[in-house]
């Protein structure tokens, strides 16, 4: 894979394939286009008890795209858990552009003045491609997951996409599905229209979990 560029990237995600890197360290990217792919229903989400705790008590503060650049590289950082990532310096250069042209996004979990969690992604029209998420502390990036889609419910997403299975998001209410239905999925959310900015709740707890549980809300 020689030379991508942002608009080459937004084209291979309006196909179903997105680009990876055997490792943080290897210069290297590769197409990517899984036969079973993990999304998120959005009106799925599984909020557990004690999570809708922690979202109740404003444990995070909870900001949008502040330091989209830093939440890559926290994801990008190698951890107990978490031996090798797949965020190499490509990736945090390609990313970091379409962030600067309005189609990526992070979600932010800081407290006492610390980013302690978070997520980011890449939104065309009406998906959202979710790329990878960290925590540092308990529960982080579980709550901005959880703000994450009450923000896509209440801006009229159609998809969020989650690239990968596994038993970690499968708790939080993701699903698998096959390549044919996902590009079924796919196309017509890429065409329909949604906004990112709409939601203006974060600071509201009830109003993000309802939005997040995927009920209608009278307003954002």
């Amino acid at each position: 894979m020689s030379h991508i560029t942002p608009l080459v990237l937004l084209k291979a995600y309006a196909a179903g394939v997105f680009p990876m890197a055997e490792s943080a360290t290897d210069s290297a990217l590769y197409w990517v286009e899984p036969d079973e792919r993990g999304i998120f229903p959005l009106d799925g989400l599984v909020i557990s008890r004690s999570l809708r705790k922690v979202v109740r008590q404003k444990r995070f503060e909870i900001r949008i795209d502040t330091a989209f650049e830093e939440v890559m590289k926290r994801c990008a950082e190698k951890t107990s858990e978490r031996k090798e990532t797949w965020i190499n310096a490509r990736i945090l250069k390609l990313y970091g552009e379409l962030f600067r042209m309005g189609h990526c996004h992070s979600v932010e979990s800081w407290r006492d003045g610390k980013l302690v969690g978070g997520l980011y992604g890449v939104r065309m029209g009406a998906a959202f491609f979710g790329e990878s998420m960290f925590s540092r502390e308990t529960d982080a990036s579980k709550v901005a997951l959880v703000h994450l889609v009450a923000r896509l419910n209440a801006g009229g997403f159609k998809l969020l996409d989650a690239q990968f299975m596994n038993p970690h998001l499968a708790t939080l209410g993701a699903i698998s599905i096959k390549k044919a239905e996902y590009l079924k999925r796919l196309q017509p959310a890429i065409a329909a229209d949604a906004d990112f900015a709409r939601f203006k709740g974060d600071h509201d707890p009830e109003l993000v979990l309802t939005w997040a549980a995927g009920a209608d809300a009278k307003s954002p």
